[in-house]
């Protein structure tokens, strides 16, 4: 009888020390936390062509908020700039972080600082114009929000749209619109709406469905 007072009191100690570290577990990092996904960006009009995609790879560190790292990489091009048949090409290549807050399922705020470099070449046509070539360097800090759908409860896949503006608004930044004013020559710098429609894939979600 002795001995199963003393089996007992140690059994309920093992099992205690097993709930705690499940427990610590389940806290800790979660693999199926861990989503990829992003846009892709394919236009051709009038003489110009965009091409880019900005792939994400993020982790879920609440039911409401969401982070992660963007790479960017966007190419343009575009003929009868100044002149007929010149053509000038423009290579913006990043990356940053971003997070997301989701206050409500299907609406998030987000906020992501990135640093893009931007690689400009004009190409003329004719002796009227000289050929240009330059390489610049910029941060931008975007703030904006977005509508996603079919964000579920555990699960990290949906498709988003979303806008954002960059409040730095540096002059080199490939998200604002400078003018020159000709008469002062003061610049005008404008932030332009950033415009992006993806999908957020969650990774190992289907395996542990599974189980």
């Amino acid at each position: 009888m002795k001995k199963i007072f003393l089996i007992i009191p140690f059994l309920l100690a093992i099992h205690f020390v097993m709930a705690q570290d499940k427990e610590e577990k389940e806290k800790g990092f979660k693999k199926e936390n861990l989503f990829t996904g992003g846009s892709v960006t394919v236009s051709f009009f009038n003489g110009s062509t965009i091409l880019g995609a900005n792939p994400i790879f993020g982790y879920k560190l609440a039911d409401f908020i969401d982070g992660g790292a963007v790479v960017n990489f966007i190419y343009s091009s575009q003929r009868d700039y100044l002149e007929f048949d010149d053509k000038v090409k423009q290579t913006v290549y990043g990356g940053g972080l971003f997070t997301r807050i989701y206050p409500v399922n299907f609406l998030f705020i987000q906020g992501q600082f990135e640093h893009n470099f931007i690689k400009l070449k004009y190409k003329p046509s004719s002796s009227f114009y000289l050929p240009y070539e330059e390489t610049v360097d910029a941060n931008s800090f975007l703030v904006g929000g977005g509508y996603c759908q079919g964000r579920n409860p555990g699960s990290n896949t949906f498709y988003y749209v979303s806008v954002l503006f960059d409040v730095i608004k540096n002059e080199n930044s490939p998200y604002v619109n400078v003018a020159v004013d000709n008469i002062s020559g003061r610049k005008s710098i404008r932030a332009v709406p950033l415009i992006r429609a993806g999908v957020n894939i969650g990774l190992f979600e289907g395996r542990n469905r599974r189980r």
